[in-house]
């Protein structure tokens, strides 16, 4: 067979080394995915007793590694890989990550999982760290041999070390689970795609359409209540508590609506929102970065008002929307914008006034301007407007309303400033998702762009019915939805359900404070509604409390 030769391609310099010249050709194959031409080169180094390099090392093992996939170099990879891997270790060259990782995948080639995962466990010898690729040549050939119990040792090994699954692994421990029938290690899997990825892959999903198909093990019989509050305190779309029900699964394929009605069994799909703790977690982190940035007795004040004036269900960012597209000769801030928005929210949710954030150097110039004044004083006798002290950041104090009270947040910002790269979660995403209204004004009329009508993520709805997105065209918009129900535990619940409500249509359980507008209501959202009633009757307290105390701050400059 002809090999390539690097001379060909470009001629070297004639003083170089023979470890220099080693490196250089050996470079060359590399690229080239030569591993015959490498194979020779190595063993010519070695009769002449060249000294190689980490780098040279690392260099023959990937490209051992990466031609195991071809039947006819599947053999000299495996024979070459250990021998050079040996040679490293030999010769005091310490192995690094991407060593481990390539060796370890010979390993697998070879059926030997075993040795694998050894060399991920003692790769602190070398005092390197794993990384998820490290992990997947042992995963992988535990899961492809039916080997569950040693694959789930991985996946805990890795959860030790901080290194995280994704679709792949979780689809093969999925796999795994369904062929030896671990009933409650599927039902565990189902639930981490769920958290990690928006729509499965195809090759996912026959793994979980098989799964359903097979599977003829009954559910636990639970509480509609129970599964309510469940579903409730996860944020909607996911309850947690294991299978439930009985009978046999059906198992289609089909789409669902702009509304989210699935067009299989006529299941109403909801908007999934950060759980109770997330939520919690995640104002406790607002607050703690806007108190190191604010001053704090400043903003502990706002927190104690927001106590006591917890009944708003949708908060306002006051410049955003003042300001949106007042970039002309004649533009200003616009107080006929916040009243826009105030007055279609208002008639959205029932005839409950939003909160509007505004900083007080603004405040003073509408309270000066005769035609803007009576509006303004009209706002803060209804306890509609909160303006925030001199040097301070408005959007901490909305960003922080709208976590803590768990409603909307209206506002353009998209939130990509410093001080939102500081929150560093993957839930503020989620979070943006399901509470940012964005709006726009065309010719002066407003356009309120509420939050999707429902998420596009695998759903557990109370009745133990599961709604997968598949992936198309590898991205995040669904081309089909697995629909999994099994019909007479979709048709008691759904009978319970409506004994339940036409008990006690404000059922305390209901304890998410997120409205919903008009649009379909989720088991979730009823707390919201029960003090309706008395939300707006004025009190001269309330009123002295939040004049009066914006009264008493030194005045911002102009």
């Amino acid at each position: 067979m002809a090999m390539a030769s690097p001379a060909n391609k470009k001629k070297p310099k004639s003083n170089q080394t023979p470890e220099s010249q080693f490196s250089y050709n050996l470079n060359f194959y590399s690229k080239s995915k030569d591993l015959h031409s490498a194979i020779s080169l190595y063993d010519t180094a070695i009769s002449q007793n060249t000294r190689l390099n980490q780098h040279n090392f690392n260099t023959l093992l990937y490209l051992c590694s990466i031609s195991l996939n071809d039947p006819s170099t599947k053999e000299l990879s495996l024979q070459y890989g250990f021998r050079v891997f040996d040679h490293m270790v030999s010769n005091g060259i310490k192995p690094n990550e991407a060593s481990i990782t390539a060796v370890a995948r010979l390993a697998a080639a070879k059926g030997d999982g075993d040795y694998a995962f050894d060399l991920v466990k003692n790769i602190g010898v070398y005092n390197e760290l794993p990384r998820l690729r490290t992990y997947d040549p042992a995963l992988f050939c535990y899961c492809e041999n039916l080997d569950g119990d040693k694959a789930y040792e991985v996946e805990e090994h890795m959860g030790r070390i901080g290194v995280g699954l994704e679709e792949g692994e979780i689809a093969a421990l999925l796999k795994v689970s369904v062929e030896t029938r671990r009933e409650e290690r599927v039902y565990g899997y189902l639930q981490k795609l769920r958290k990690m990825v928006r729509c499965v892959r195809e090759e996912t999903a026959k793994v979980i359409e098989h799964w359903f198909e097979v599977f003829e093990g009954n559910g636990v019989e639970l509480d509609v209540g129970l599964v309510r509050e469940a579903v409730s305190r996860n944020g909607g779309g996911w309850h947690g508590l294991g299978w439930i029900g009985k009978e046999k699964w059906v198992v289609r394929r089909g789409s669902v609506d702009a509304g989210g009605k699935c067009c299989c069994c006529g299941e109403q799909l909801v908007s999934v929102d950060i759980d109770d703790d997330e939520t919690e977690r995640f104002a406790e982190s607002v607050a703690g970065l806007a108190m190191e940035r604010e001053v704090k007795a400043n903003f502990s004040e706002f927190q104690n008002w927001l106590e006591k004036h917890a009944n708003y269900e949708a908060i306002m960012d006051g410049a955003n929307i003042g300001l949106y597209q007042q970039n002309f000769a004649e533009g200003g801030f616009s107080i006929s914008q916040l009243d826009a928005v105030i007055k279609d929210l208002y008639h959205q949710s029932g005839k409950k006034r939003p909160l509007i954030i505004l900083h007080n150097k603004r405040l003073r110039a509408l309270l000066q301007n005769p035609s803007t004044r009576k509006l303004i004083q009209e706002w803060i006798e209804k306890d509609v407007l909160y303006t925030t002290p001199h040097g301070s950041n408005d959007d901490w104090y909305w960003l922080y309303a709208a976590v803590k009270l768990r409603c909307w947040l209206v506002t353009n910002d998209e939130m990509r400033d410093h001080i939102f790269e500081l929150l560093g979660s993957d839930f503020f995403v989620k979070w943006k998702e399901r509470h940012q209204v964005r709006y726009t004004f065309v010719k002066g009329n407003l356009e309120l762009q509420m939050p999707p009508l429902f998420s596009i993520v695998i759903q557990e709805s109370e009745n133990g019915s599961w709604h997968v997105p598949v992936a198309g065209d590898g991205n995040d918009s669904p081309q089909s939805w697995l629909c999994v129900s099994r019909p007479r535990s979709c048709d008691a619940l759904k009978e319970a359900s409506c004994m339940e409500e036409s008990k006690d249509s404000n059922d305390s359980r209901c304890n998410s404070k997120l409205p919903t507008f008009g649009r379909p209501e989720s088991l979730a959202s009823c707390k919201h509604k029960l003090h309706s009633r008395d939300s707006f009757q004025e009190s001269d307290d309330k009123i002295t409390a939040l004049t009066g105390k914006r009264k008493e701050r030194s005045p911002s400059p102009s």
